[in-house]
C-alpha cells in the first residue's frame, strides 16, 4: 500500500512549528525510519500521519486519497500501530492481548476462532515470546510488553505497520529479532514499515528511505544510503562519527561509532 505525507505541517502553538513541509512517499515493501534527537518530535510526525492529531496544513494519502476520506474501521483494517510499551494494569494474559490484534477480522460480538489462535502463536514464536503466552500483562518487563504489542500489530496482517520506538527496552539479541521481522514482513509479505528510532545504524540495516529533522523546520529525506552519512549524523546529531563497513557470507553491514560531541570531547 502507498502511504504519502503532502506539505505536512503541525506545532502545538501555530507561531511555533515542530514541522512543516514535510513530504515522503514509502510504496509497497518499503521500510521508511525517522530519525532525530530526542524531543524533537518524532511521535508527534507519527500521530500526525495516523491522524490521532490534526496537520495544521497538508495531509496524509493512502493509495492518493485523503487519509481523512476513509472511515476508521477501514483504515485500522489495513493499518496497525506498535506504540511505545507503557506499564498497563489491565489484568489480560498475553495470547489474550495478542489476540486483540485479530479483531479487524471479526465481527463485533464474535469469539476467537481456532484460526485466530493459531495465527497469534505462530506470531508469537516468531517474536520468541510464546513461552509467555499464558503470564499476565501487568507482570512483564517492558522488554516483553513491547515484544507482545509487536505480536499484536503482526496478527492483524497489516498493509502498513507503524512503528514507534520498537527497539525500546530490548536486549541486543531482543533488538536483532524485531528488526528481522520488520525486514522479513516487508520483503516477503509486501507490508510498508515506517518506523521511529533512536538508532540510524539500524536504519542502515533495513530500511529504504530515511527522515531525519530537528528543531527548526529542518529536515532532509532520501534513500537511506544517501541520507545516513557522518555529515548528516555531525549536522542532526552535533556528533562526529565514523561509519564502518564490514562483509560476511556476501552480506554488507554498516555499523556507526560516535567519536565526540562537536562542540566538545567525551
Amino acid at each position: 500500500m502507498k502511504f504519502r505525507v503532502s506539505n505536512g505541517t503541525f506545532g502545538y502553538r501555530k507561531d511555533s512549528l515542530l514541522f512543516e513541509d514535510i513530504n515522503l512517499t514509502i510504496e509497497d515493501g518499503e521500510i521508511l525510519t525517522i530519525l532525530g534527537a530526542n524531543g524533537v518530535g518524532k511521535t508527534t510526525l507519527l500521530k500526525c500521519m495516523m491522524g490521532f492529531l490534526k496537520w495544521h496544513k497538508g495531509e496524509t494519502l493512502i493509495n492518493e486519497k485523503s487519509f481523512n476520506s476513509f472511515k476508521s474501521v477501514d483504515v485500522w483494517k489495513r493499518i496497525s500501530y506498535v506504540p511505545q510499551a507503557k506499564i498497563t494494569v489491565f489484568p489480560y494474559s498475553v495470547i489474550e492481548m495478542v489476540l486483540m490484534g485479530r479483531n479487524p477480522h471479526m465481527s463485533f460480538f464474535s469469539m476467537p476462532k481456532q484460526e485466530d489462535i493459531e495465527k497469534s502463536k505462530s506470531v508469537m514464536e516468531e517474536l520468541n515470546i510464546l513461552k509467555l503466552e499464558n503470564k499476565v500483562v501487568s507482570e512483564l518487563s517492558g522488554g516483553e510488553l513491547q515484544m507482545v504489542l509487536m505480536a499484536r500489530a503482526l496478527v492483524s496482517e497489516p498493509e502498513v505497520l507503524i512503528l514507534d520506538e520498537p527497539e525500546s527496552n530490548l536486549d541486543i539479541k531482543n533488538q536483532l529479532i524485531v528488526l528481522d521481522v520488520i525486514q522479513k514482513m516487508s520483503k516477503q509479505k509486501n507490508i510498508t514499515c515506517i518506523i521511529n528510532t533512536h538508532y540510524p545504524e539500524h536504519a542502515l540495516r533495513i530500511s529504504d528511505k530515511t527522515l531525519i529533522f530537528s528543531y527548526g523546520n529542518n529536515y532532509i529525506y532520501g534513500k537511506t544510503s544517501e541520507i545516513v552519512n557522518e555529515s548528516n549524523i555531525k549536522r542532526f546529531y552535533e556528533v562526529e562519527s565514523k561509519i564502518l563497513e564490514y562483509t560476511q557470507n556476501k552480506t554488507n553491514f554498516k555499523t556507526i561509532l560516535p567519536l565526540r560531541i562537536t562542540d566538545k570531547v567525551v
